[in-house]
């Protein structure tokens, strides 16, 4: 496997075990970045399902092709932070900083923006 993807599949090969109890929380912080993935992915198949058009052309199929790549993204970046979190444990060493949470805010936070303003547009 390539180098980063080995990390991925095997991040214990490297240092000394750590506490349980801290691999135990990395490993739930990373089923909640999975449920945020699903529920990303989740709320586009929903846009486009039950949507009705929007004011703006394709704005629906926007969100509902926006939404999942957005989980996809999120649950590819929370096998990277389990891994990079996990290697830094064993080796001793800082956890890694993430910007991650932040962006992710923002783009929920620009999504619901732009779909108040397109359904205030089809109201008046």
């Amino acid at each position: 496997m390539a180098g980063g993807l080995r990390e991925w599949f095997e991040p214990t090969s490297a240092g000394d075990t750590p506490d349980y109890r801290f691999s135990l929380a990395n490993e739930r912080t990373f089923l909640a970045w999975i449920r945020t993935g699903l529920a990303l992915i989740a709320g586009g198949l929903a846009c486009a399902q039950f949507l009705p058009p929007l004011p703006v052309t394709h704005l629906r199929e926007i969100i509902a092709i926006l939404l999942p790549v957005l989980g996809a993204l999120v649950a590819l970046r929370a096998v990277h932070h389990w891994a990079q979190s996990e290697r830094a444990m064993r080796l001793g060493t800082d956890l890694p900083r993430s910007h991650f949470p932040a962006v992710l805010a923002m783009a929920v936070a620009a999504g619901a923006v732009a779909i108040i303003i397109a359904v205030l547009v089809q109201v008046f």
